[in-house]
Parts: C-alpha cells; sequence; structure tokens
C-alpha cells in the first residue's frame, strides 16, 4: 500500500510518501520540508486554537518514521527548506536530492550582515544559508547527496512496485544557480545576480510523477502553469496543485491535460495574497472529484475549514 500525507506545514510544502507492507514501512521519502515557522513573519497572525499545523520533523517523529530512504527538495525557498533542520533532528536519511549541492566545508552566509542587499538578494541568501545551515549543524544524519543537473529528466525505481520521475524546468537555470550559488560561498555578493535569481527560483521547482500500481500522482512543486501545458502535462489520478493554488499556478488547459480526480492544495490558511485564489479553487473543483487543503482554509460559499494534521491518502 502507498501511503501518501500532505503534512500541515502551514505556509509551504512537505509531502510524506511511504510504501507500507504488512503494516510496516518499506520505503520513505519527504518531498521538501516546510517553513522554518508554523507563522511566517511577513504575514503573522494568531492561530486558531483549533489549528493543527505541525512542523515536517515532528510529523514524522509522531508517525514513528525513524529513517528516510530520500529526501527531494525542489527549490530552494524557505517554505519548501525552511524546516530541514527539524527534519534531520528527527531522522536519518540515507539519500538527499537536490539541484544544488553546499560545496564540503561551505562556510556560514550572514544574510542580514552589513553587506548592502535589497531585501529580496537577502531572502535569497537566507534561503541559502537555511539548507546549508541545516547540513552543516546536523553532520552525519545524510548518508550521500545527489546534485541533480537538471539536463533530462531522471526516473527512479524505488521499489519493486514504485517509480518516480523527476521533470526539470530550462537547463540553464540550474547551471545559473550554481554560478549565483557558488559566488555566495565564495564570498561574492552581486545585488544584480542574487535579484535575478531570487525571481527564477519557482521555475526552477522540480516536479515529480510517481507511479504506482496503475495510479500516478503528480507533485507540481512551485511551477507555474504556463510553463508546463507541454506534453509532459499527462493525466494523472491525484495532483498537488502548484504553487499553493496562487492565480499563477493552474490554468483551464493545464487541468484539462492533467484530468485528476483528487486535487491536495498545500497551503495556510488566511494568506493576505489569495493563496489558494478562490477562482482556482473553483476551476479545479470543475475538473477533480475531491479537493482537500493542508490547512483549515475557509472561503465563503466555496471551502469550508477542515483541521487536521495531513491529508492522508491510501492506495492498494
Amino acid at each position: 500500500m502507498l501511503v501518501l500525507d500532505f503534512i500541515n506545514v502551514g505556509n509551504g510544502d512537505s509531502t510524506l510518501v511511504r510504501e507500507m507492507e504488512n503494516g510496516e514501512q518499506k520505503f520513505a521519502m519527504l518531498v521538501d520540508c516546510g517553513h522554518d515557522s508554523l507563522v511566517r513573519d511577513d504575514h503573522p497572525q494568531e492561530l486558531d486554537p483549533r489549528s493543527r499545523r505541525i512542523y515536517a520533523g515532528d510529523f514524522l517523529k509522531k508517525q514513528g518514521v525513524a529513517r528516510l530512504d530520500k529526501v527531494l527538495l525542489t527549490h530552494f525557498h524557505r517554505d519548501h527548506i525552511g524546516g530541514l533542520g527539524r527534519v534531520l533532528e528527527s531522522v536519518a536519511a540515507e539519500e538527499l536530492l537536490a539541484t544544488y549541492v553546499p560545496p564540503a566545508g561551505a562556510g556560514l552566509l550572514e544574510p542580514d550582515g552589513d553587506n548592502g542587499l535589497p531585501k529580496a538578494a537577502r531572502n535569497a541568501v537566507r534561503c541559502l544559508e537555511l539548507y546549508a545551515g541545516a547540513l552543516r549543524e546536523n553532520p552525519g544524519r545524510v548518508e550521500r547527496m545527489t546534485e541533480l543537473p537538471g539536463t533530462r529528466m531522471e526516473r527512479f525505481q524505488l521499489t519493486d512496485s514504485l517509480t518516480m520521475d523527476v521533470l526539470f524546468g530550462e537547463a540553464a537555470l540550474y547551471r545559473r544557480q550554481r554560478e549565483v550559488y557558488d559566488a555566495l560561498f565564495r564570498g561574492e555578493r552581486n545585488s544584480y545576480d542574487l535579484l535575478h535569481w531570487a525571481k527564477c527560483m519557482n521555475i526552477s521547482s522540480l516536479r515529480q510523477r510517481l507511479y504506482y500500481h496503475g495510479k500516478e500522482i503528480v507533485l507540481g512543486g512551485d511551477f507555474y502553469a504556463h510553463m508546463w501545458e507541454t506534453a509532459s502535462a499527462t493525466p494523472c489520478d491525484i495532483l498537488k496543485a502548484p504553487h499553493h493554488a496562487s492565480l499563477s499556478s493552474t490554468t483551464r488547459k493545464l487541468l484539462k491535460m492533467l484530468q485528476p480526480e483528487t486535487v491536495v492544495v498545500s497551503v495556510a490558511a488566511g494568506r493576505p495574497d489569495e493563496r489558494p485564489h478562490p477562482y482556482i479553487v473553483s476551476l479545479m473543483r470543475e475538473f477533480a472529484e475531491d479537493v482537500h487543503f493542508t490547512d483549515a482554509v475557509a472561503i465563503p460559499g466555496l471551502v469550508n475549514p477542515v483541521f487536521h494534521e495531513s491529508v492522508h491518502i491510501e492506495i492498494e
């Protein structure tokens, strides 16, 4: 049985994929790790006392997951990699997959140091430091790190029954990412390069397609819809909606191509930036029998809040 938990990390994404056999974990993979805070500092709010938001690391402990076969990072925004430190404090991982691996012995980056960088550039540095810092502060918790070059689709035979395709954006994105990040670790801080890279991070996001006993699950990362309406968007059974169901995340054309029966939106309730966007939610409901939200999203006349730690789906 394949067990999917789209974890309620509040802002961000974190998806636990497990194959179970006779009640025992046969394989476990975590795709992204959520934010480093359950309430974002750029739009703080009081949590509903009924809230069941949980850090990905704490969710793993509650589920009795002591070891992950793989951790896959789709890209390096804070709401996807900020929780990596807590994850590695909770579990060991055999392999980490990402499109950039920090150099051995990489030193501390100081995003808020006296560097004259504009806010967006500092945020790009902060995201990289959260990632590199989690690895630096938890030595030995990841057995090996694999850098995905992004030049072609990668296929992984995860178990006898579970296969995963990893899809990328344009190959030039990952070459540029390496140039920008390597320069940071050399102590170089170029505002122009960092600002431009900050605008490219979502379109560098990885997407995954999982195959299990005739079922197909698509994890959309933060990839924008208009860049995804290609031959790779073939029908699936379950879709993790891209980019928290923002207005740019999904189109009628993309949903017609994917034809999902179930859609899961990983998003915090009460976001002030229209994520999820009511129009996109309405559009998804035209195509999918079931639309679920990780957090207790409330949109009058459209979505009633549901309080849970994860959207839990089992596939025989």
